[in-house]
């Protein structure tokens, strides 16, 4: 159909106004303001098709009454469902016997009516063939623009997700604690997917069952939900299959357990991800939505994204309890072993006074008649002498299982280990580790339990020493038939008194923290392995302390 010349200038300058925004609600006001105004209506709005439910809502509208906006209903009623139905323009020139026009066309995306266009006027027969076209060629227009700002708005919100993602990937990876780990992740899930609330479930020991360890946003009826079967729950196909899986309707689905909690909870829809780590599935991480949802790709992709970065948090976060219990367990052999040195300091102390006791003892020859008091009480400290004779006795049996137990030992490696296994305290301190290790260093012989202990009480006493952060160096480098393990911190350095005391016997210390046993036991260590212990240490620069062991 051929327009005037002032009507291609109106459709012209329509078709830019409605190009010149990607924001979805201004482009879709100027739609149906220039629709208005392109064939003189009185009022105009623009329908959309809801996927999920197949009713009719208006999204836009100019001039247009309540009572025109109810008109328009559900699919299939009223001029604007009859386009939808046929998917052709409809011109109406009166309703109901009274004086009133409508002219809708339908706007088609991928083939189908996503959207129809209708505009109304007071007056009978109010729209002519050409407006019509005119508002087709619009429409054409139209479905771009819509098109585009649906797809402006897809970017943004992924960009939004991802950008979420990260702060919902750094906030849950800042924890170490499990429960603390678990709380955010649920809670961040929750803020993500504008959900009702989320819950995560985690498999017990025996991988048959998945209990709810966290949840954001549920009441008491779903937290005291029992346990779910991985064979036989909804959820436990989830676990099985290692895909997500979703429910639309959880009230009245015969698969859900637990339908008459989600109706106490207002629980609609539900979309299930797995948790998976190397290939082992921990659990689920749930979100319930409050109205009947489809969760589209995209949400169920960034559901999934969130439950692989939940999954390593989680893991971490046992990591590092295991961790924990690792290095107590070390600290706990620490002072085992401790004791067995001290127990040979404590023999050698007592010893050589209570000899020299007994020898005064037997000299005086204290021998008194019968019935003189003295008498007994002679025989009663000489008994007492025996008995801490045999007190020592048998505290130096106990020190004899402190001797190491000679074996191959990789120092390298042992390093590698305790820097692991001390990792977090380094950090939670803000020391940075460093290591430096010889090339092809050759196994020395010694008791790796004992000579893990020592290193670890250097590493804790530097760890005190740079109470303000610092850096810990840590190198190993063979000196002619020695092997040197040399401990570098940045901390305050020592006085010359601290210097003359690092050493001192285990009884004579006066260190306040950590019983008094840390260097002590280094310079034990290193003696029962038939070496030494160097200190080189200033104050205002560090503390250098290395462990020389005897090399092959």
């Amino acid at each position: 159909m051929t327009f005037s010349p002032e009507q291609m200038t109106q459709l012209y300058d329509g078709v830019r106004a409605i190009h010149s925004t990607l924001e979805p609600e201004a482009a879709l006001q100027l739609v149906v303001r220039e629709a208005v105004g392109l064939v003189r209506a009185d009022s105009g709005a623009l329908v959309l098709v809801n996927p999920n439910t197949g009713l009719l809502e208006i999204e836009a509208s100019e001039g247009l009454p309540e009572s025109d906006a109810a008109r328009l209903g559900a699919l299939g009623e009223g001029i604007v469902g009859q386009v939808v139905h046929h998917g052709e323009p409809l011109r109406a020139g009166e309703s109901d016997g009274g004086a009133f026009s409508e002219l809708a066309v339908p706007l088609r995306m991928d083939g189908r009516v996503r959207a129809v266009l209708n505009v109304s006027a007071a007056t009978p027969d109010a729209f002519s063939e050409v407006d019509q076209a005119l508002l087709e060629e619009l429409a054409v227009h139209a479905t771009q623009v819509i098109q585009n700002t649906w797809l402006y708005e897809q970017l943004r919100q992924r960009t939004e997700l991802l950008e979420s993602l990260v702060s919902v990937g750094q906030t849950i990876n800042r924890r170490l604690n499990l429960d603390d780990v678990l709380e955010a992740i649920t809670r961040e899930a929750a803020r993500l997917g504008r959900a009702r609330a989320c819950s995560l479930q985690l498999l017990d020991a025996t991988g048959e069952w998945l209990e709810v360890r966290a949840q954001h946003g549920a009441g008491k009826e779903y937290q005291q939900r029992p346990p779910l079967s991985v064979a036989e729950s909804l959820m436990g196909s989830v676990v099985r299959r290692r895909k997500p899986m979703q429910e639309g309707d959880l009230q009245n689905s015969a698969q859900y357990q637990h339908a008459e909690i989600a109706r106490l909870e207002g629980f609609v829809s539900l979309l299930s991800v797995p948790l998976v780590y190397s290939e082992t599935c921990l659990g689920t991480l749930n979100v319930y939505t409050a109205s009947p949802h489809v969760f589209s790709n995209e949400e169920v992709s960034t559901l999934a994204a969130l439950a692989e970065l939940s999954a390593v948090a989680i893991e971490k976060a046992r990591l590092y309890e295991r961790t924990v219990d690792v290095e107590e367990q070390l600290r706990r052999n620490e002072q085992l072993s401790a004791l067995g040195l001290l127990a040979a300091e404590v023999a050698h102390e007592i010893r050589n006074p209570l000899t020299v006791m007994k020898m005064l003892y037997h000299s005086l020859d204290l021998k008194f008649p019968e019935g003189d008091p003295r008498r007994e009480d002679a025989r009663v400290l000489g008994d007492k002498m025996d008995h801490l004779d045999g007190i020592v006795d048998n505290i130096v049996n106990f020190a004899r299982n402190a001797e190491p137990r000679m074996a191959p030992v990789h120092v390298p490696e042992l390093l590698d280990d305790l820097a692991l296994l001390t990792r977090h305290k380094l950090q939670h301190h803000s020391i940075a580790l460093e290591r430096a290790d010889a090339p092809e260093l050759a196994p020395v012989n010694a008791d790796a339990t004992q000579l893990s202990q020592a290193f670890l009480n250097v590493i804790l006493n530097a760890t005190e020493a740079m109470s303000e952060g610092g850096t810990l160096r840590i190198s190993t480098h063979r000196n002619a038939d020695e092997l040197r393990v040399a401990f570098a911190d940045t901390g305050p350095g020592m006085t010359a008194a601290q210097r003359e005391r690092a050493f001192t016997g285990m009884l004579s210390t006066t260190k306040e923290k950590g019983g008094g046993l840390g260097l002590a036991i280094v310079a034990k260590v290193a003696e029962a392995h038939g070496g030494r212990v160097e200190l080189e240490s200033e104050e205002g620069r560090g503390t250098v302390i290395t462990f020389c062991l005897a090399a092959e």
